[in-house]
């Protein structure tokens, strides 16, 4: 069932404040104005920080920019994605639903023999004390998922078409990104995805057009990757459901195809296979086993199209 409502700002008003948004998250990394490249210990403790400030003064921007309307069917918890029904489906269908796409390089893993490591406790305790593993695997997945999806994903979808709102949120992931050298700032004037480490790539002694080349294909990935984590967050309406599946993501990283070729021959077709049916079945399976009313969640915008007995 659809719900009427007027808008308190419009999608021009509500695009607005996502970027807003997603400026003032960027702007809380870089505040510190640290010497030392990202991975660096102190950096990422100063990250850590901003990104905690952050998950308190996010939904400050969603809560002035939705139609309180809205509110009438479900509180500012629920909007968020913070909600106990259907919790358990959501965390795990949709991490099965992303191993599916890993299919070939889990496989990969496989016959690399790394995969054995996950079965013994001294195989992966050690990264609970390891700054960058904590920051890519929790720290990351937790505040980007909540300020660019719990928090905009609202703001979108009370004004634009379901789609549109999730082919147009990943854009956000990269706005305000800059070039800098040394104290001159060179504002990029697109949306790009993770172009905001170019600066720390010509920083530290990697050239402009191979900073670009590297920044270039993260915006692809991460935008790819952005539009299908929106997709989830608006079927599930769950933050649970985006945070494993970004978490699982960032630990497995982008396919080594390029360990392919040196496999012997039955063992590269088996995972070229592998990926193919990996990526053919996700495809399949992505819209009936993200069906709306597994999660419990039911529609709260006068677009939304839920089809919650679907």
């Amino acid at each position: 069932m659809e719900h009427e409502f007027n808008p308190t700002f419009n999608g021009f008003m509500s695009i607005v404040w996502c970027l807003l948004l997603s400026a003032f998250y960027l702007a809380s990394l870089h505040v510190w104005n640290s010497p030392f490249n990202r991975d660096h210990p102190s950096t990422i403790k100063q990250r850590f920080i901003s990104c905690i400030i952050m998950l308190f003064i996010a939904p400050c921007f969603l809560y002035i920019g939705l139609d309180k309307s809205i509110l009438n069917q479900a509180t500012f918890l629920e909007v968020l994605g913070l909600r106990v029904k259907g919790l358990l489906p959501a965390i795990v269908i949709p991490l099965l639903l992303t191993m599916v796409l890993f299919l070939g390089p889990m496989f990969m893993e496989f016959f690399s023999g790394t995969c054995h490591r996950y079965a013994e406790v001294s195989g992966w305790l050690p990264n609970l004390t390891n700054l960058m593993w904590i920051r890519n695997r929790i720290v990351a997945p937790l505040s980007e998922e909540f300020t660019y999806r719990s928090c905009m994903m609202p703001l979108l979808l009370q004004c634009l078409p379901p789609m549109t709102a999730v082919l147009i949120n990943p854009l956000f992931f990269g706005i305000c990104k800059t070039l800098q050298a040394k104290e001159i700032v060179i504002l990029t004037g697109s949306i790009l995805a993770h172009l905001h480490h170019i600066h720390e790539r010509i920083k530290y002694d990697m050239n402009c057009k191979e900073a670009l080349l590297i920044s270039g294909f993260q915006f692809s990935y991460t935008t790819i990757f952005g539009a299908y984590s929106a997709y989830l967050f608006y079927r599930t309406g769950h933050y649970a459901s985006v945070f494993v599946v970004h978490a699982f993501c960032n630990h497995m990283g982008f396919p080594n195809i390029t360990e392919i070729p040196k496999y012997p021959t039955g063992k590269k077709i088996i995972v070229c296979c592998l990926f193919v049916l990996g990526f053919v079945s996700w495809c399949f399976l992505i819209t009936p086993l993200t069906k709306p009313s597994w999660y419990h969640n039911s529609p709260k915008y006068a677009r939304d199209s839920l089809a919650v007995n679907e």
